[in-house]
C-alpha cells in the first residue's frame, strides 16, 4: 500500500507538469527525454489500451459471476452442472457479461452533464456497500458462524499454488496490488478538467489513497469474517461472497448485498469506460493506433463517441473467448494488469535514470525525496509485474501455465511494429518532444 502511495505522488508529479488526455504515454514519452521519447510512447500507448479494454471486459464477468452465484444460494439446478466445463453454464455467464457490457457502454452516450451524477452516485454506493459490510456484517458474523480468531488473521498460512513459502506469500500481492492500480485515471480526462495541473493530479493521490486506506480496512474485516477454510472451499459459487454474505447475513440478505455490489461493478465498468475512452481517442488522435482517423473524432458535443464504440467492440469479442474456454479468457484478462503495471514501473524508473530534474513546472514536486521515490516505485512496481506474469499454480502445465507474458509481449511487439511502421512526421517529432517538455519546464514557446 505504501509503494503503491509512492508510484500515485510519481505518477502525480509528472500529471501535474503535463494534464493531457493520453496521460500515462505521454508523460512515459515525456520522462524518455527526446532521444527515445517516441518509441516508449508507442509501447506505453499500447500497454495503457489493452490494459484499460481489457479491464472493462473483465469487469463485466465479474458481474455476471456475482449475479449467477445467487442460483449457488438457493440450489438452484443448472443443466449440466455449475462450473466452466459445461458449455452451457459459460454460454449463460457469456450472455449476462455482454449485457452489463452494453448497459455500462450505454451509459457513456448519456449527455456529458450527466456524467457528474454518474460519478457521484458510484461513490455514494461504494461507501454504502463499505458501510454495511463494515457494520453489518460482522453483526451477522458474530451470530451465525463466528468471527476467526487474530491468530488465524494474522498469522496463519496457506499453501494453495504448491510454490515454495516465500513466493507463496508473495503471490498473495497478486490481488492486493490489483486494487491499487487505475488510479491515473484521472489524468485521462485532463483535458475536460478545469486547472488540471492540480486538480488531476490530485485527483490520483487522493484515489490512490483512498483505495489503499479503505481497501486495507475491508481486507482486515474480511478475514475475521470469512469462516474456516474447509468451509470458504466447499462454497462452489463462482463469487463465493455471495454465499459467505447467506451464511452470515440470510439468503435474502444476500439479495440485497448482490444487488449492491452489481450496480456497483456497473458504475465501476461505467466510469472505466469513460476514462479508457479518452485515453484510447488521445492514442488515436496522435495516430498510433489502426483507423485513428475515425477513432480520434468526437462528436458535436465534444464527446469521443467512436473511441466508446472501439472500446465495445473489443470488450465484446474478448467476452467471446469465455464460449471456447474460460482458462483462454481467465489468460486474456490476467494479462490486462500486466501492462499497467509495467507502465507505473517504467515512468519512475526513466524519471530516476533520463528526466531525473525535469518537469519543473508541477505544483507536485517532489523535491528531495524525487529519486528515492522513483527508486521505490521502480523496484516494487517490477516485483508486482513479476507475480503478475508469474505461474499460480506449481508444477506449471500446459492448464496451468499461465499466459500473461505471451500476450504482454506480443502486445510489445505490435507496440514496436507500430514505432517502426509508423513515420516519425506523423507522430510524436522531436520538437513535439521538444516543445512539451519546454512547458513542463514553465518556459513559454518562442
Amino acid at each position: 500500500m505504501v509503494f503503491m502511495f509512492i508510484t500515485a505522488a510519481v505518477l502525480a508529479e509528472i500529471c501535474s507538469a503535463l494534464p493531457l488526455s493520453g496521460s500515462i504515454y505521454i508523460w512515459a514519452a515525456e520522462s524518455a527525454g527526446p532521444k527515445y521519447a517516441r518509441l516508449v510512447g508507442f509501447i506505453v500507448a499500447w500497454w495503457a489500451c489493452t490494459a484499460w479494454m481489457t479491464f472493462t471486459a473483465s469487469n463485466c464477468q465479474a458481474t455476471a459471476n456475482f449475479i449467477v452465484s445467487q442460483m449457488a444460494v438457493w440450489d438452484v439446478n443448472f443443466p449440466g452442472g455449475v462450473g466452466n466445463d459445461n458449455i452451457q453454464w459459460r454460454a449463460l455467464i457469456w450472455g449476462i457479461s455482454e449485457l452489463m457490457l452494453l448497459v455500462s457502454v450505454a451509459m457513456n452516450y448519456l449527455p456529458p452533464r450527466l456524467y457528474s451524477f454518474v460519478f457521484k452516485f458510484s461513490v455514494g454506493l461504494m461507501m454504502l456497500d463499505f458501510l454495511l459490510c463494515l457494520i453489518w456484517l460482522p453483526i451477522g458474523v458474530s451470530k451465525t458462524y463466528g468471527f476467526r480468531s487474530a491468530k488465524e488473521v494474522f498469522t496463519m498460512t496457506y499453501n494453495g499454488t504448491g510454490a515454495p513459502p516465500a513466493w507463496n506469500w508473495i503471490l498473495s500481492f497478486l490481488f492486493t496490488a490489483g486494487t491499487l492500480t487505475g488510479f491515473d485515471a484521472s489524468g485521462h480526462i485532463a483535458e475536460e478538467t478545469m486547472n488540471a495541473s492540480v486538480i488531476a493530479a490530485k485527483g490520483i493521490l487522493s484515489s490512490a489513497i483512498a483505495t489503499g486506506v479503505l481497501g486495507f480496512a475491508t481486507t482486515i474485516l474480511f478475514l475475521f469474517c470469512t469462516p474456516d477454510l474447509d468451509t470458504v472451499f466447499s462454497l462452489n459459487a463462482p463469487q463465493p461472497f455471495v454465499q459467505i454474505y447467506a451464511l452470515a447475513l440470510g439468503k435474502n440478505a444476500s439479495i440485497f448485498m448482490t444487488i449492491i455490489a452489481v450496480l456497483g461493478l456497473i458504475l465501476n465498468s461505467t466510469v472505466a469506460i469513460v476514462a479508457s475512452s479518452r485515453l484510447v481517442f488521445a492514442v488515436a488522435r496522435d495516430g498510433v493506433l489502426p483507423l485513428s482517423r475515425w477513432v480520434g473524432c468526437v462528436d458535436s458535443k465534444g464527446q469521443p463517441r467512436n473511441a466508446v464504440t472501439v472500446i465495445y467492440i473489443f470488450a465484446a469479442l474478448l467476452l467471446c473467448t469465455i464460449l471456447p474456454s474460460q482458462v483462454a479468457f481467465t489468460s486474456l484478462v490476467s494479462a490486462g494488469a500486466v501492462p499497467t503495471i509495467a507502465a507505473y514501473g517504467l515512468i519512475p524508473l526513466l524519471r530516476l535514470t533520463m528526466t531525473p530534474n525535469h518537469f519543473q513546472s508541477s505544483h507536485f514536486r517532489l523535491g528531495q525525496y524525487a529519486k528515492p521515490f522513483y527508486l521505490c516505485a521502480a523496484l516494487f512496481n517490477t516485483l508486482i509485474f513479476a507475480v503478475d506474469i508469474s505461474p499460480f499454480y506449481f508444477p506449471v502445465t500446459a492448464d496451468t501455465f499461465n499466459f500473461a507474458a505471451v500476450i504482454f509481449i506480443a502486445i510489445t511487439i505490435f507496440a514496436v511494429s507500430s514505432w517502426y511502421l509508423i513515420p516519425e512526421e506523423k507522430w510524436l517529432r522531436r520538437e513535439q518532444v521538444l516543445r512539451a517538455m519546454r512547458a513542463s519546464e514553465g518556459h513559454e514557446e518562442d
